[in-house]
């Protein structure tokens, strides 16, 4: 099969910038003539691919099967020697990460807006992996935005598609195209990773009080689920859900949180599942929630790396630990108490991939449920998973009484304290407003008389003095290279802190996260230690709010989202006075309690009021 390249004229598109995980917009706008092409042969373009091997493949959400025919083209036009594509498409971010450096690629091509909606009026995304596997640093994402803006031509072989349904061996052109099992090769991954056989027979000897369930979302885990959950642990079938990928996630949104995955909280708090996980739509993220506990990003890294030696992975020992920025400073206590090195890092796996490559970071996190290990260059949400089944497995082995995930958490905090930690997410909220936040949180760390400021919590009277006040800029130890203004912080003399942040994650629009956090040390009573999440942050919310003025520039009075720890209790509501009480579920929006003569189910509550849910309170009788 051969064809002769063609050069195709073209003008440049305006905001082709990749963001801290490739390009994401509607696609829409990636179906415009020639926007997408566009973009692949400016990777081509700024990156010296001739007679390279790459990988190729997504979360198949919809616009994948034509995104990869026109990689297909514009590849074997630009000389590249090889792609290695995943079946139908399908390649998790951790399984291309994985493959990547299994069969030593010189880099790959992701198709995948992560943890954003999917479907013809959604999101879709490209996103361009170093040789290590993980996401391209700086320098070269600015090299792909630099040609965007002057291209005008790119190169194509135009053929008949190849047939990524098939396994095996085929040609492009000149391009020699292997389409792989999506699965198998991380599967061996995650086998020499972690003690199975531990873990099974864990499982094996609690059917009776420590179901599992893992719901895909309708993202790319589905199969990988099946294959270590089902196949692999021997588990029941209605142990995983959600499994198949579909390109709209079903019409969910498959991020991993209490808000997105209410297909999985709702059947732990029904089905009184010991431990469920879910994972989002490329796979890169986690959530870990069982019956009447939810485990923050920030806790769940922290007990992984306390953990650590149980996993047969770090049997050599741990070489050091690191979060971003945002996230709590749970993991900084462990890395403490164990004399490891440890590091704060700006948003973004690629800054971890530095230190992994330098030898000097094992195990690190992201308060956006991202966590993972050295194991590859991207976070890992299976890992996470499986790491908390290993660690479980091994913390009973020699116990008389089940240690579930709230043992392990109040465990956790009788040692180390506790970090109570939210994070406030405000979505697809207009630059311009997002852009006079970011102003007055400068002008503020800009003005000498902003520390020693006390502010007064509204609904506690709670004081609040500022110690210090900057924007977090990074000095990355390997390369030396700089990141400026990854976030304002504001500190307080309790050791309480607040953060705000531009997120780059979005397709439109901006999106803002405040980030809030409060010590309790470990000496503390254990009421202190295992109170409510929202209780305990509320003074510094209304404090937060206050200094910020972010309900005056971005318009709304509630979050998209908040990522909180759920707090279950029992509740009863009434109906009129010639109706029965009843007792059952009941949310909250934002501390507004929904009507309380309203029958509330679940699928209501998440379904109707989505867009409004603040914090979830699970209630049962």
């Amino acid at each position: 099969m051969s064809a002769q390249v063609k050069e195709i004229a073209t003008k440049p598109f305006d905001g082709q910038k990749p963001g801290t995980s490739g390009l994401r917009k509607r696609v829409k706008i990636f179906q415009q003539e020639h926007y997408t092409e566009n973009f692949v042969q400016a990777i081509f373009d700024a990156i010296p691919l001739s007679g390279a091997t790459l990988v190729l493949g997504g979360d198949g959400r919809y616009f994948s099967p034509e995104a990869i025919h026109i990689i297909l083209k514009i590849a074997s036009a630009n000389g590249v020697a090889k792609l290695i594509i995943g079946k139908d498409g399908i390649l998790s971010t951790p399984a291309a990460s994985n493959v990547i450096r299994k069969y030593k690629a010189n880099g790959g091509i992701l198709l995948t807006a992560s943890h954003n909606p999917g479907g013809p009026n959604a999101d879709f995304g490209i996103k361009y992996n170093s040789e290590n596997g993980g996401p391209a640093p700086e320098h070269v994402t600015d090299s792909i935005y630099e040609k965007t803006k002057t291209i005008s031509s790119y190169k194509i072989i135009d053929l008949p598609t190849v047939d990524i349904t098939k396994l095996g061996d085929t040609t492009f052109g000149p391009l020699q195209v292997t389409i792989l099992d999506s699965v198998s090769d991380y599967l061996e991954l995650v086998k020499g990773i972690f003690d199975f056989p531990l873990i099974k027979s864990f499982l094996t000897a609690h059917t009776s009080d420590f179901h599992i369930l893992f719901d895909g979302l309708h993202g790319v885990t589905g199969p990988y689920g099946k294959a270590i959950f089902l196949d692999t642990l021997g588990l029941p079938a209605d142990s995983v859900q959600n499994a198949v990928p579909l390109p709209d996630f079903g019409g969910g949104h498959p991020d991993p949180n209490l808000t997105y995955a209410h297909s999985l909280v709702e059947a732990v708090e029904e089905r009184n599942i010991a431990f469920g996980a879910a994972s989002d739509g490329d796979g890169d993220r986690n959530m870990i929630y069982g019956k009447g506990a939810f485990v923050t990003p920030s806790d769940s890294v922290a007990i992984i790396a306390d953990w650590a030696e149980v996993i047969p992975y770090f049997k050599g020992g741990v070489k050091g630990l690191a979060r971003s920025m945002p996230t709590s400073a749970a993991i900084d206590l462990v890395a403490k108490k164990k004399g490891l090195e440890y590091f704060e890092v700006p948003t973004g796996w690629k800054f971890f991939g530095n230190l992994m490559d330098a030898g000097r970071l094992s195990i690190c996190g992201e308060e956006s449920f991202g966590t993972g290990s050295d194991h590859i260059r991207e976070k890992d949400g299976l890992w996470a998973v499986l790491a908390w089944l290993n660690i479980l497995a091994a913390a009973n082995k020699e116990s008389k009484t089940l240690i579930g995930i709230r043992e392990l958490l109040n465990r956790h905090y009788s040692i180390y304290g506790r970090s109570y930690f939210s994070r406030y997410d405000y979505e697809e909220v207009t630059s311009e407003g997002a852009n006079k936040l970011t102003d007055n949180l400068n002008a503020l760390i800009d003005s000498p008389s902003f520390a020693g400021q006390t502010y007064t919590s509204s609904s506690t009277q709670a004081k609040f003095t500022v110690s210090g006040a900057y924007n977090f800029n990074y000095t990355d130890p390997i390369d030396g290279s700089v990141s400026k203004n990854q976030g304002q912080v504001v500190t307080f003399s309790d050791g309480s802190r607040v953060v705000w942040r531009l997120s780059g994650t979005g397709s439109q629009g901006a999106t803002v996260r405040m980030y809030l956090e409060r010590y309790v040390a470990p000496e503390k009573s254990a009421a202190e230690l295992s109170g409510d999440t929202a209780e305990g942050l509320q003074s510094l919310i209304d404090v937060a709010l206050e200094i910020s003025k972010l309900k005056e520039f971005l318009c709304r009075d509630r979050p998209t989202v908040i990522t909180v720890r759920v707090a279950p209790f029992l509740c009863a509501y009434f109906w009129p006075a010639d109706r029965a009480p009843v007792i059952g579920w009941m949310a909250s929006c934002g501390g507004e309690c929904l009507d309380s003569h309203e029958e509330v189910s679940f699928n209501d509550v998440f379904s109707q009021k989505q867009t409004k849910l603040a914090e979830i309170y699970l209630c049962s009788a």
